[in-house]
Order: C-alpha cells, then structure tokens, then sequence
C-alpha cells in the first residue's frame, strides 16, 4: 500500500494544472463566468459576443456592466441579497418588499447607497400595477407574481416615501421606515432589534462584536436589570458591553411602532412609544427615555476603529441623522463591498489578494459615489478566473 505522501506530488499538479487552466481561459470563457455569476443565467448570443470583445479589448468592467443589463441581476441576484436583511430569520425565501424593491431601485438608478438608510425614497410599482399601500404587501407580491422586469424604470418607480406613507419626511430614514422594515424590526419589543438588525446588515457587525465594556451606562435604560440573576458582576462585564452604546444610539428610534391593528408604521412625534418604558422595575434608577436624541459613544474606544465621519457631530435626533452616522463611515461602505464580494465570488474574502482587492473596491465605491454596480463590476472582475 502507498504512503499517503506519496500521493501529494499529484495533488499539487492536480492544482497547478488547474490554475494554468484558469489563467489560460479565453476572453470568451471568462465572459461567460462574469454573465453567470452577475446575472445568473446564461448569456444570449450577442450578449456573449458583446463581453468577449469587451474583454479582448481589456475593459472587463464593462463587460461585467453589460452583464448587469439582464433583468435577472435585480429579479434574482439583488432580490437573495437584500431579501435577508428584511426579516429577523435572514432568509432570503420571503416575499418582495418595499426594502427590497428600494435597495433595487437604488443599485438600478445608480442613487448613492450611503443614502440607503436615510434618504426619503421609495420605489413603487409603475402603471399596471396596484397601488402603494402602507398597509399591505399586495403591490410587491404582485411584481414578483407576475416575473415584472424591476430593471425597467417605468415598472419599478422612485417616489418620495413620506409621500406614499403619510411619514413625515424628516421622520423617513431610506430602508429602516419602510414598511417591511418596521414590521420586522419594530414589532412589540423595545425598538432595539432595529439597531442591531441594522448593524448586522449595513455593518456586517453583531453586538457581540461591538461590545465595549468601557463607555458609562448611564443611558441604559431601566428594563435592564443590574444585576441579573443577582449577579451584578453579570451586568458590568456582559450587558453593559453592548447597552452602553445601543442603548444611546437606540433612542433615534423613540417614536417610532408598528402596529400590529392597522398593520403599518406608525410615526408619534414628540412622544415616547410606551415600549421604552416597559419593565421599569427591573432598575428604577436606570435612564427613562425623554426624546429621539441619540448619541455615538463608540465614536471613542474600540469602536473607533469603524471610522466614523469627522464631518458629522455624532448625535442628533431621529432615525434619519442616525441613517446618515452610520452611512458616513468607513464600515458602512467596507460591509457593502464585502457582501457583494461574497455574492459574485461565491466566498468570503479569505486571501491577502482578496482582502487587498476588498480594500481597492471600498476605496473606489466611496470616490465614485457610493454606486453599488462599480463594487459589483470590480469584485466580478477580481473573481472572473475563480
């Protein structure tokens, strides 16, 4: 019987064969790879033709662009992107929603994603369809129903959210006020899961990974015990960790519902939802909330290293200046540019070449406008021999 080491001289021509395979595919060979992994079906034809010679003639970005031009880049490729940040599950088997359809409008038109979570936008079916309603989902359910081709302008139709919400417009904060979004994320409970959502899915970072045990806690509201299980050692060394900071930011959030009667947002300014005040026993000392002003204590410490703006204060009041903290920073547009790496590439980012190719990406993005196509383009191209 062979040693098992006898066998890894062919393991590595194995692999050395294959990456001369790689290296050597032709314009016409890589094409195909960039249509597949960006649209998701095979190219026609004419489209194939088109990307060769793009390639041959060494512009591979546009060949990617070109790819992007398939309608199922945003009715399949976009749609399993972003269909997991709507729902606490994060699974991508739900529904099309007004998150969804807006992040799709935007990447579509080009609009600056770090806008994303902010902006008054909202895309809207175009004529032929149902109506907007705040109230239901019948509108994009339909789209999906009927395969509608969400690349075409005159199907899916930017619109100003406050205007088909009935939100105020300074109350509109781009994907956190849809109405998906509200009902996922501020259903019962105390608003937090709309921050921590929001740090998953815009900063690629859970709260575990936030964690700053040295900021103070005198904003952590009262529904926290101080000493859980009667340990208080529990609370300084675990909750204070994350409630320290989300509970400041967290606040943005105050006025804010969804009501589970009339199944839509509901928008209270000037007055605190009753859920901040829930569980008030648990530590009558703590913070009682007074109003939607919010504060980033992890401008300082660990979380210093998420590159927060230095041309924003780092406090405000409401969702929507909170939308723009977090989609001025350098994670906010890094986290992007790793999702998208990860959907074209079908990896994470695992090598140097890749992490540098991660960084080139992100530095790009936010030079050229915050546009969600450039960092889909340059991260297929990177990936278009793997």
């Amino acid at each position: 019987m062979n040693h098992p080491m006898s066998v890894r001289p062919l393991v590595a021509f194995a692999i050395g064969l294959a990456l001369a395979g790689v290296a050597q595919a032709s314009p016409r060979e890589q094409a195909k790879r960039l249509h597949d992994r960006l649209a998701g079906v095979p190219p026609s034809a004419s489209v194939l033709d088109t990307m060769t010679n793009l390639i041959a003639s060494n512009d591979p970005e546009a060949a990617a662009r070109e790819a992007m031009k398939a309608p199922s880049f945003y009715t399949v490729v976009l749609k399993n992107l972003v269909t997991p940040w709507t729902n606490r599950d994060q699974t991508a088997f739900a529904p099309l929603n007004d998150y969804t359809a807006t992040v799709i409008g935007m990447v579509r038109d080009d609009v600056p994603f770090n806008t994303v979570l902010s902006d008054d936008i909202l895309y809207v079916g175009g004529s032929g369809q149902p109506a907007y309603s705040p109230a239901n989902n019948d509108l994009y359910e339909n789209l999906e129903n009927t395969n509608a081709d969400l690349s075409n302008p005159s199907v899916l139709v930017r619109t100003a959210q406050s205007s088909a919400s009935g939100l105020p417009a300074g109350a509109t904060a781009g994907v956190m006020t849809t109405r998906a979004a509200a009902q996922a994320f501020f259903v019962a409970g105390t608003n937090r899961a709309m921050f921590r959502f929001t740090m998953i899915n815009h900063m690629c970072k859970d709260m575990e990974q936030l964690a700053d045990t040295t900021r103070p806690p005198d904003r952590i509201r009262q529904d926290i015990s101080r000493s859980p299980g009667g340990d208080s050692r529990i609370f300084l060394n675990n909750c204070v960790g994350c409630h320290s900071g989300m509970d400041p930011l967290a606040q943005a959030f105050a006025y804010y519902n969804w009501n589970e009667t009339t199944l839509r947002i509901e928008y209270t300014p000037a007055m605190v939802q009753p859920k901040y005040h829930i569980n008030a026993d648990n530590f009558k000392q703590g913070y009682v909330t007074p109003d939607d002003r919010w504060d980033n204590r992890w401008r300082k410490g660990p979380n210093e290293v998420l590159g927060w703006s230095s041309q924003l204060p780092g406090s405000g009041s409401g969702a929507k200046s909170l939308g723009e903290e977090i989609g001025a920073s350098q994670q906010f547009a890094r986290c992007q540019v790793e999702k998208v790496f990860k959907t074209v590439c079908l990896r994470p980012p695992a090598s140097q070449q890749d992490r540098t190719a991660v960084d080139s990406i992100t530095a790009a993005f936010k030079a050229g406008g915050y546009k969600l196509k450039d960092a889909f383009a340059k991260a297929a191209v990177h990936c278009m021999g793997s």
